[in-house]
Protein backbone atom coordinates (compact mmCIF):
# COMPACT_ATOMS: atom_id res chain seq x y z
CA UNK A 1 0.00 0.00 0.00
CA UNK A 2 1.10 3.77 -0.31
CA UNK A 3 0.10 6.37 1.57
CA UNK A 4 -0.36 9.90 0.24
CA UNK A 5 -1.92 12.98 1.18
CA UNK A 6 -5.20 13.95 -0.09
CA UNK A 7 -6.58 17.63 0.94
CA UNK A 8 -10.17 16.66 -0.62
CA UNK A 9 -10.56 14.06 1.37
CA UNK A 10 -9.40 15.92 4.51
CA UNK A 11 -12.49 18.23 3.39
CA UNK A 12 -14.45 15.53 3.26
CA UNK A 13 -13.67 13.79 6.21
CA UNK A 14 -14.86 17.10 8.13
CA UNK A 15 -18.04 16.52 7.16
CA UNK A 16 -18.17 13.28 7.92
CA UNK A 17 -16.80 14.10 11.37
CA UNK A 18 -19.25 16.63 11.75
CA UNK A 19 -22.51 14.97 11.11
CA UNK A 20 -24.21 12.05 11.99
CA UNK A 21 -26.53 9.70 10.30
CA UNK A 22 -24.87 10.38 6.58
CA UNK A 23 -25.38 7.98 3.53
CA UNK A 24 -22.57 7.80 1.74
CA UNK A 25 -22.16 6.14 -1.87
CA UNK A 26 -18.77 4.65 -2.45
CA UNK A 27 -17.84 3.85 -6.16
CA UNK A 28 -14.21 2.65 -6.23
CA UNK A 29 -13.20 -0.89 -5.65
CA UNK A 30 -14.76 -2.54 -2.39
CA UNK A 31 -13.52 -1.93 0.60
CA UNK A 32 -14.40 -3.80 3.73
CA UNK A 33 -11.77 -1.20 5.57
CA UNK A 34 -14.16 1.80 4.17
CA UNK A 35 -17.27 0.15 5.03
CA UNK A 36 -16.08 -0.34 8.59
CA UNK A 37 -14.52 2.88 9.19
CA UNK A 38 -17.67 4.89 7.88
CA UNK A 39 -20.26 2.56 9.59
CA UNK A 40 -17.94 2.99 12.67
CA UNK A 41 -18.49 6.98 12.12
CA UNK A 42 -21.93 6.48 12.52
CA UNK A 43 -23.27 6.86 8.49
CA UNK A 44 -24.76 4.36 6.56
CA UNK A 45 -22.70 2.94 3.17
CA UNK A 46 -23.15 2.25 -0.70
CA UNK A 47 -21.00 0.34 -2.75
CA UNK A 48 -20.56 0.30 -6.46
CA UNK A 49 -17.78 -0.65 -8.02
CA UNK A 50 -18.37 0.85 -11.18
CA UNK A 51 -14.69 0.59 -12.76
CA UNK A 52 -14.50 -3.10 -12.82
CA UNK A 53 -18.04 -3.87 -13.66
CA UNK A 54 -17.55 -1.57 -16.93
CA UNK A 55 -14.59 -3.29 -18.11
CA UNK A 56 -16.06 -6.38 -18.93
CA UNK A 57 -17.16 -6.93 -22.73
CA UNK A 58 -20.26 -8.04 -22.40
CA UNK A 59 -21.74 -4.19 -22.08
CA UNK A 60 -20.51 -3.84 -25.66
CA UNK A 61 -23.12 -3.43 -28.43
CA UNK A 62 -22.06 -4.57 -31.79
CA UNK A 63 -22.29 -2.06 -34.52
CA UNK A 64 -24.50 -2.02 -36.91
CA UNK A 65 -24.70 -0.35 -40.39
CA UNK A 66 -25.86 3.33 -39.08
CA UNK A 67 -22.89 3.14 -36.42
CA UNK A 68 -20.21 1.69 -34.84
CA UNK A 69 -19.78 -0.91 -31.94
CA UNK A 70 -20.87 1.16 -28.57
CA UNK A 71 -20.89 0.66 -24.71
CA UNK A 72 -25.03 0.02 -24.07
CA UNK A 73 -25.23 2.72 -21.04
CA UNK A 74 -28.93 1.99 -20.55
CA UNK A 75 -28.47 -1.74 -19.90
CA UNK A 76 -25.54 -0.83 -17.42
CA UNK A 77 -27.55 1.77 -15.71
CA UNK A 78 -30.79 -0.10 -15.15
CA UNK A 79 -28.21 -3.23 -13.69
CA UNK A 80 -25.98 -1.21 -12.16
CA UNK A 81 -26.77 2.04 -10.74
CA UNK A 82 -29.95 1.89 -9.61
CA UNK A 83 -30.35 3.14 -5.98
CA UNK A 84 -34.19 1.88 -5.45
CA UNK A 85 -35.31 5.28 -4.32
CA UNK A 86 -31.76 5.78 -1.98
CA UNK A 87 -30.09 8.97 -1.66
CA UNK A 88 -26.91 10.29 -0.15
CA UNK A 89 -25.12 12.89 1.71
CA UNK A 90 -21.64 12.19 0.02
CA UNK A 91 -19.98 10.20 -2.70
CA UNK A 92 -16.62 9.07 -3.30
CA UNK A 93 -15.95 8.65 -7.01
CA UNK A 94 -12.10 8.30 -6.89
CA UNK A 95 -10.52 8.16 -10.18
CA UNK A 96 -13.48 6.07 -11.55
CA UNK A 97 -14.41 8.49 -14.17
CA UNK A 98 -11.28 7.92 -16.09
CA UNK A 99 -12.07 4.01 -16.97
CA UNK A 100 -15.67 4.97 -17.53
CA UNK A 101 -16.41 5.28 -21.83
CA UNK A 102 -17.32 8.91 -22.22
CA UNK A 103 -21.11 7.91 -23.00
CA UNK A 104 -21.59 5.86 -19.50
CA UNK A 105 -19.94 8.36 -17.42
CA UNK A 106 -22.02 11.16 -18.65
CA UNK A 107 -25.13 8.71 -17.24
CA UNK A 108 -23.17 8.24 -14.22
CA UNK A 109 -22.63 12.37 -13.79
CA UNK A 110 -26.16 12.78 -14.17
CA UNK A 111 -27.25 10.41 -12.31
CA UNK A 112 -25.49 11.37 -9.20
CA UNK A 113 -26.68 14.30 -9.15
CA UNK A 114 -30.54 13.18 -9.24
CA UNK A 115 -29.47 11.03 -6.00
CA UNK A 116 -26.81 13.57 -4.72
CA UNK A 117 -28.80 15.27 -1.45
CA UNK A 118 -28.95 19.47 -1.83
CA UNK A 119 -25.22 20.15 -0.45
CA UNK A 120 -23.93 16.84 -0.56
CA UNK A 121 -20.18 16.12 -1.37
CA UNK A 122 -18.86 14.58 -3.83
CA UNK A 123 -14.73 13.51 -3.77
CA UNK A 124 -13.36 12.76 -7.37
CA UNK A 125 -10.04 12.20 -8.67
CA UNK A 126 -8.82 12.71 -12.04
CA UNK A 127 -5.31 11.64 -13.22
CA UNK A 128 -3.46 14.08 -15.20
CA UNK A 129 -1.14 12.66 -17.52
CA UNK A 130 -2.27 9.36 -19.66
CA UNK A 131 0.29 6.72 -19.86
CA UNK A 132 1.34 4.77 -22.97
CA UNK A 133 0.70 1.49 -21.16
CA UNK A 134 -1.74 0.52 -19.06
CA UNK A 135 -2.26 2.85 -15.36
CA UNK A 136 -2.33 1.30 -12.04
CA UNK A 137 -5.68 1.00 -10.90
CA UNK A 138 -6.11 1.41 -6.94
CA UNK A 139 -8.25 0.49 -4.14
CA UNK A 140 -8.69 3.48 -1.86
CA UNK A 141 -8.90 3.09 1.84
CA UNK A 142 -9.49 5.76 4.05
CA UNK A 143 -8.35 6.76 7.41
CA UNK A 144 -8.89 9.03 10.39
CA UNK A 145 -6.32 12.19 9.25
CA UNK A 146 -5.23 13.43 5.59
CA UNK A 147 -3.73 10.62 4.18
CA UNK A 148 -5.60 7.62 1.99
CA UNK A 149 -3.69 4.38 1.22
CA UNK A 150 -3.21 3.46 -2.18
CA UNK A 151 -3.55 -0.97 -2.69
CA UNK A 152 -2.62 -1.45 -6.28
CA UNK A 153 -4.98 -4.26 -7.63
CA UNK A 154 -4.58 -4.30 -11.30
CA UNK A 155 -3.53 -2.66 -14.37
CA UNK A 156 -6.11 -0.78 -16.43
CA UNK A 157 -6.10 1.45 -19.35
CA UNK A 158 -7.05 5.12 -19.09
CA UNK A 159 -9.67 5.89 -21.38
CA UNK A 160 -9.20 9.46 -20.92
CA UNK A 161 -7.87 12.34 -19.11
CA UNK A 162 -10.05 15.33 -18.16
CA UNK A 163 -8.56 18.69 -18.02
CA UNK A 164 -9.83 21.16 -15.44
CA UNK A 165 -12.07 23.18 -17.63
CA UNK A 166 -13.45 19.75 -18.80
CA UNK A 167 -14.14 18.61 -15.35
CA UNK A 168 -15.82 22.09 -14.36
CA UNK A 169 -18.00 21.37 -17.60
CA UNK A 170 -18.68 17.13 -16.52
CA UNK A 171 -20.45 19.08 -13.41
CA UNK A 172 -21.97 22.54 -14.50
CA UNK A 173 -25.20 21.40 -13.03
CA UNK A 174 -23.95 21.05 -9.65
CA UNK A 175 -23.43 24.46 -7.41
CA UNK A 176 -19.38 24.27 -7.26
CA UNK A 177 -16.72 22.65 -7.06
CA UNK A 178 -13.22 23.23 -5.69
CA UNK A 179 -9.71 21.93 -7.50
CA UNK A 180 -6.96 20.61 -5.11
CA UNK A 181 -3.53 20.18 -6.01
CA UNK A 182 -0.98 17.11 -5.52
CA UNK A 183 2.08 16.51 -6.27
CA UNK A 184 1.60 12.94 -8.12
CA UNK A 185 -0.45 12.45 -11.42
CA UNK A 186 -3.79 12.96 -10.04
CA UNK A 187 -6.17 15.66 -9.36
CA UNK A 188 -8.47 16.02 -6.42
CA UNK A 189 -11.83 17.85 -6.85
CA UNK A 190 -14.76 18.22 -4.37
CA UNK A 191 -18.09 19.31 -6.12
CA UNK A 192 -20.62 20.18 -4.14
CA UNK A 193 -24.72 19.61 -5.13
Amino acid sequence: MVARHSSGWTHVLKQLKASEGLRVLDIGATSSGNINFLTGLGHGVYMADLAEEAAKPHWMLPATESEGARFDVDRFMAENFDFAGRTFDIVLLWDVADYLPESLLKAVIARLHEVLNPGGLVLAFFHTKKEDSDTSFYRYHLTENEMINMQRIADRKLLQVWTNRQVERMFESYNSYKFFLAKDNLREVVISR
